[in-house]
C-alpha cells in the first residue's frame, strides 16, 4: 500500500469527505481550553472581586449585623466584614486590585478557583465548540442541499448560519455548565475552603431545590448569546451588565436564604439591574468592564487559533487517509 507523501496544495479542506469527526472535536478543543483558563483567571478573579465590592455596597441589612457574627456576609462601615475586605481595603479599579490582592493575599490568590475553572472550562468548551461544529454543518447541509454528492464541492455559507450554530451551542454548553459557574464565581468573590462551598450548596438545595443551583442562568445566556454573535470586545461591552447581573445572584448563593425575609426567592435580572442603576447610576452596570475587555481579545484568540489549528491538523489528517484509500484502490 503505497503512502501519499503530501498533500496536494489545492485540495479543498472543506470537503465533506475530510470533516473531522466528534471525538477530533473534542481533543481540538481540549488544549484550547486549558491554556485560556489560566490565563484568563486572574482577570476573572479581579473582575469578580469589583463585581463583590459593589454588590456588598448595594446591600441595605448589612448594618443590622455589624456585631462580628455576621463578618462572613456582610462588610461593614466600622470596618468589619469579609476577610479580604478588612484586608484589602476599597479596591479602586483593576490595576490597584491586582495589585492589593497580589500583595495582601498571595500571588496565587489570583488564580482563586481555578479548579472549577478547569472543570468547567473543558466541558463547557467542548460542548460548544462540537455543538457549533455540528449544528453549523446540519443546517448548511440543509440549506444548500449539495452534499448528496461526497465529491462535490460545498457552497458558500449565508453569514446567518455560523450565528445561529453559536446561538444554540453557547445556550446547550452554559445551561450544561451553570452549577460550576456558580461554584468558580462563589470562590472567586472570596477565599472561601471547599467545604464552606459544600456548605454554601446544601443551603441553596434546601431553600431553592436543585434548580437553585441553575442560579443566574438566565443572566448568563443574555450575556453569552449575543456574545457568540457579536465581535469579541464590542460583545464585551454590550453585555457587562448582564455579567455584573449573574455575579450578583450567584454570589448569593448560600447567603440570601440566611438573612433574607424570602429564603430561596432570588430577584429578577431586570429587578437587580434596576437596583444597581438607581444606587450607582451607569457605571454600576459596567463594573469589572475593564478586566473583562483585557481578557476577552487574547482569550478568543487563544481558544479559537488552538481550536482551528487542532481542526486544520484532522482535516489534513482525514484527507491523506481518504486520499491514501482512493489511491490503494
Amino acid at each position: 500500500m503505497n503512502k501519499l507523501s503530501s498533500i496536494p496544495p489545492d485540495l479543498d479542506l472543506e470537503d465533506p469527505r475530510f470533516r473531522i469527526k466528534p471525538y477530533q472535536q473534542i481533543v481540538a478543543s481540549c488544549t484550547g481550553a486549558v491554556i485560556t483558563s489560566v490565563f484568563v483567571t486572574p482577570l476573572d478573579v479581579v473582575k469578580i472581586r469589583l463585581q463583590a465590592q459593589q454588590k456588598a455596597m448595594l446591600s441595605n441589612k448589612c448594618f443590622l449585623y455589624c456585631n462580628g457574627l455576621m463578618d462572613h456576609l456582610c462588610p461593614c462601615p466600622n470596618g468589619k466584614g469579609p476577610v479580604w475586605v478588612r484586608r484589602n481595603g476599597k479596591f479602586n479599579g483593576t490595576v490597584d486590585a491586582f495589585l492589593k490582592i497580589g500583595r495582601n493575599e498571595g500571588i496565587l490568590s489570583l488564580w482563586s478557583g481555578l479548579s472549577p475553572t478547569l472543570v468547567l472550562a473543558v466541558p463547557a468548551t467542548i460542548a460548544y465548540f462540537v455543538s457549533y461544529e455540528q449544528i453549523k454543518l446540519y443546517i448548511k447541509d440543509k440549506y444548500s442541499k449539495r452534499y448528496r454528492n461526497a465529491t462535490e464541492v460545498t457552497m458558500e455559507q449565508p453569514f446567518w448560519i455560523p450565528m445561529m450554530a453559536g446561538a444554540i451551542a453557547r445556550i446547550w454548553a452554559a445551561t450544561l455548565v451553570s452549577p460550576l459557574e456558580l461554584i468558580r464565581t462563589k470562590m472567586q468573590s472570596q477565599k472561601l475552603s471547599y467545604a464552606e462551598i459544600l456548605q454554601a450548596l446544601k443551603t441553596v438545595v434546601k431553600y431553592s431545590g436543585v434548580s437553585g443551583l441553575w442560579m443566574g442562568l438566565g443572566s448568563t445566556l443574555l450575556r453569552d448569546v449575543p456574545f457568540s454573535a457579536i465581535a469579541g470586545s464590542i460583545a464585551a461591552f454590550l453585555t457587562i451588565p448582564f455579567d455584573v447581573v449573574k455575579t450578583h445572584k450567584q454570589i448569593e448563593m448560600g447567603e440570601k436564604e440566611i438573612y433574607s425575609d424570602k429564603p430561596g426567592h432570588s430577584s429578577g435580572t431586570w429587578i437587580v439591574i434596576r437596583k444597581i442603576y438607581s444606587q450607582n447610576g451607569v457605571r454600576g452596570l459596567f463594573t469589572g468592564l475593564t478586566p473583562r475587555i483585557i481578557k476577552v481579545a487574547p482569550a478568543c484568540a487563544i481558544m479559537i487559533a488552538t481550536f482551528e489549528h487542532g481542526k486544520r491538523f484532522f482535516q489534513l489528517y482525514n484527507a491523506n487517509q481518504v486520499l491514501q484509500h482512493e489511491n490503494d484502490i
